[in-house]
């Protein structure tokens, strides 16, 4: 099975549309069994922009198209367009694998909330899947990312959250939100945050980028996917920041350096 992770597109003054149209491209050459859209689909969660983020999605091709809700969908009421232009499907299933959504936005607030009920319903909807590869996409990231400075904005609630996770034995938790790839591990669970694919907004010197994870035998081989550029590995990310800082950026100009 072959899942793709896009996020953080923010449709609106940021969005940068010649790139993704790239991500696009790319993406569908793929033919990925599904495409996961963790969140901020928008910038201010405006009809325009829903709009704007309805047409430019409607060009991926996937068997299943899963979206999430971020905190930028969230605002100017936009929580009641989102369920109109993006329908919500909270369990899909395929093959040896189940995706459970959870919802972590608040009308016009930038830090994320599960509750107390998500996190029941989880643990008693995935206590179903024993057999199954449990994958579970939440916009806000359960746990602090590097280089994203001063962080007021997690999953408030992230220690139930990942209570709750770890509690149903889930294999691979997908976040958004920060811009920023990298991946945990916790004991057996991975969670995999995304950078953002197609938004001006950037951090230090990584690019656009979206990421690309192979189910094969109950093993799980995330890689990360420069938009235009090359496939990267998770752990390569640590060596080439350890690179990017002690050395001259200019010398590293196709790989996550700008």
């Amino acid at each position: 099975m072959l899942l793709v992770q896009i996020s953080d597109l923010h449709c609106g003054p940021l969005f940068r549309k010649k790139v993704f149209e790239t991500a696009v491209k790319e993406i569908n050459e793929l033919r990925p069994d599904v495409v996961l859209v963790t969140g901020d689909l928008t910038e201010e969660g405006l009809m325009s922009e829903f709009k704007m983020a309805q047409k430019e999605l409607g060009k991926l091709k996937a068997e299943k198209i899963i979206y999430v809700s971020g905190n930028h969908d969230y605002r100017s009421t936009g929580y009641l367009l989102f369920k109109e232009y993006f329908p919500f499907l909270q369990v899909t299933e395929l093959d040896d694998v189940v995706i459970a959504v959870l919802s972590s936005a608040r009308p016009d607030r930038n830090d994320g909330e599960i509750g107390h009920r998500q996190n029941l319903w989880l643990e008693r909807t995935l206590e179903k899947y024993k057999d199954k590869i449990k994958i579970v996409a939440i916009h806000h990231h359960i746990i602090p990312v590097p280089d994203t400075g001063a962080d007021q904005i997690t999953v408030i609630d992230a220690g139930d959250a990942l209570r709750s996770l770890t509690k149903s034995k889930v294999d691979l938790v997908l976040c958004g939100h920060r811009h920023r790839p990298w991946k945990w591990k916790l004991e057996d669970m991975q969670v995999l945050h995304a950078g953002s694919v197609s938004c001006e907004k950037l951090r230090g010197f990584f690019l656009n980028s979206y990421n690309v994870i192979e189910i094969n035998n109950r093993i799980i081989e995330p890689k990360l996917k420069i938009v235009g550029g090359e496939f990267i590995e998770f752990n390569e990310i640590v060596k080439r920041r350890e690179i990017l800082e002690g050395s001259d950026i200019s010398k590293y100009g196709d790989s996550l350096a700008r």
